[in-house]
Parts: C-alpha cells; structure tokens; sequence
C-alpha cells in the first residue's frame, strides 16, 4: 500500500512528464491500432483524438468535475498539454519544411480557398446552430466558427461573451469536422488529385482544420503535411479575425 501511495505521490509531483508519458503511450497504441487493425486507412491521430474524448469523459464522470482527465491529480499535467501555449506550438510547427517555391506557386488560388472555405464551414456552422434551435446571432456565430476549426469556435465565443454550453458545442462540432477529414481524406484524395503540393495547400485552406487536415494528409502522402497545414494554420488566422467581426455583424443584420 505505501508503496502504491509512493508510485500515485510520485506521479502526481511530475505531472507533466506523466502527461507526456501517457500522452506518448496513448498516441503509440493509436498507431498500432491504426497499422494493424485498420492497415493504415485510418489515421493514428484520429484514433489518438477519439481514444482522448473517451478518455476525457470518463476522467469527468468518475472525478465529476468538468476538466476531464485533468481533474485526476496524476493527469493535472495533461490540462497544460492540453492548453492554448502547446497546441499553438504544435500548429505552427507543422509548417516548418514548406518549400517557399511550391506555397509561392498556390498564388491567388491558395488565399481565395481560404476565404471560401472560413465561409462555407461558417454557412455550415450556422445551420446546425438553427437546428439545435439557437436563434440569437451571439450563438449562430459562435457555433458556426466552431464549424470553422474548434479553435475559432472558442475564440469567437469568448469575444462575443457567448454561454459556456454554446461554445462547448462550437467545439464539438469542430472536433467531429477534424475527425471526419483525417478519415476521409485518404479515400478521396485519388478522386480530386490530391498528389501535390499546390493541391495540398488549397486543401488545407478548404478545410482548414490543422490538426485535420494534418493527419489525412499523413496518411495520403506525409510529405505534404507541411503544404496543407501552412494553409489550414492561416485559415484558422482568417477564421479568428472575421467571425467575431464581419460574419458576427452579418448574422446580426439577419437575425434582427
């Protein structure tokens, strides 16, 4: 008992290296299960991220409290992992190994799939939100940039002082949309010539979840990774700047 008390008190004063243990263990069982069980057709950082919602529900149901796992005191380091300093670092370190040349060659084309894809994903965002019956411009928009990446979704949520339920589903909806591009993107890669650079980089800004579109990529052709995710990392750029200003008073207008 005191030694199993030890081994509990020990991890619980390291909690960020035991964060990035069980992190790193978390994401190796996802790869073997995605090249031995799946034979690679489904990305490892789709199953890493599904194996963390399930994770997270069931650190908050059995701590009750509304952190997740990090509401266990051996996980109190995941909730830094987890945090906005890391995930920063991760966005925009998928972009080192871009080849100037290639993002030089995407021209107008790159920055006006941007545009339309921040509008689409936000058009999307906006019906869900009117299917779930929220009909106030604050919540419309905030899901709907949620819809844009599940980083937009809470930035634009905080800007506009929307409740913590609606920005809570502006992240969910752009977790399932991550989700769903990294399994898919393998299988319709081949359909819309998704072999190169040039395509990768409208790709990201079409889709522009990072995380995403960094993962589908993967498990197309990991070397265009950085092309996709140097665009998907601007989109998420684009998509803080005009949600809570341009689309909010948009929606604004309309609803009023």
């Amino acid at each position: 008992m005191m030694f199993k008390e030890a081994i509990i008190a020990a991890l619980s004063n390291n909690s960020i290296i035991t964060a990035f243990l069980f992190v790193g263990l978390v994401t190796a069982f996802s790869y073997w299960v995605s090249n031995n069980i799946t034979n690679g057709k489904i990305h490892g950082s789709a199953i890493a991220i599904t194996f963390g919602l399930i994770l997270a529900y069931i650190g908050g149901y059995i701590s009750e409290g509304n952190k997740g796992l990090a509401d266990i005191s051996i996980f109190t380091g995941v909730g830094i992992l987890g945090g906005a300093m890391f995930r920063d670092f991760a966005i925009v370190a998928t972009a080192f190994g871009v080849d100037l040349k290639h993002l030089k060659n995407a021209g107008m084309i790159g920055a006006i799939s941007i545009i339309f894809g921040v509008i689409l994903s936000f058009i999307i965002g906006a019906m869900v939100a009117l299917i779930f019956g929220y009909d106030d411009a604050v919540s419309i928009t905030t899901i709907g940039a949620g819809a844009a990446t599940y980083i937009v979704g809470p930035v634009t949520g905080s800007a506009l002082s929307a409740d913590s339920d609606v920005i809570a589903l502006s992240v969910a909806v752009g977790l399932i949309k991550s989700i769903l591009v990294m399994i898919l993107t393998p299988f319709i890669a081949p359909y819309i010539k998704l072999n190169n650079a040039e395509s990768a980089m409208i790709f990201g800004g079409l889709m522009g979840t990072t995380s995403g579109v960094a993962g589908g990529l993967a498990a197309t052709d990991p070397e265009l990774v950085p092309y996709g995710a140097m665009t998907a990392t601007f989109y998420t750029g684009v998509g803080c700047l005009l949600a809570p200003s341009i689309l909010f008073l948009i929606v604004n207008a309309l609803t009023n």
